[in-house]
């Protein structure tokens, strides 16, 4: 049984190929680290949906008090989810170009 290591290859047969294995894992893993680290912080600057203390004085709020936030607020959960995209895009290429026979290889 042969395990697949997803950095290391098997032997390649072309060493021109090699270097541009390489040379796309390693973007893409660049690319998965910047797509994750930017969700990451997108998540953690979105507000919360409860409205905490605030429901136990019974006050309501105003249509302008509820709509205030709301463009940017749509603004960050829109890019939270295109980066949550991108990342998932990435990470199926990176597992496709993992299997041997792209490269030409014969395990």
């Amino acid at each position: 049984m042969t395990v697949l290591n997803l950095l290391v290859p098997a032997t390649f047969y072309r060493p021109e190929l090699e270097t541009v294995y390489y040379a796309i894992n390693y973007t893409l893993i660049a690319l998965m680290a910047i797509a994750a680290i930017a969700a990451i912080v997108l998540v953690m600057l979105q507000p919360g949906n409860s409205q905490g203390i605030d429901a136990l004085g019974g006050t309501s709020e105003t249509f302008y008090g509820k709509n205030k936030g709301r463009s940017l607020e749509s603004k960050l959960k829109m890019w939270t989810i295109i980066c949550l995209a991108v990342l998932a895009v990435l990470a199926i290429v990176f597992f496709i170009l993992q299997i041997p026979s792209i490269w030409g290889e014969v395990l």
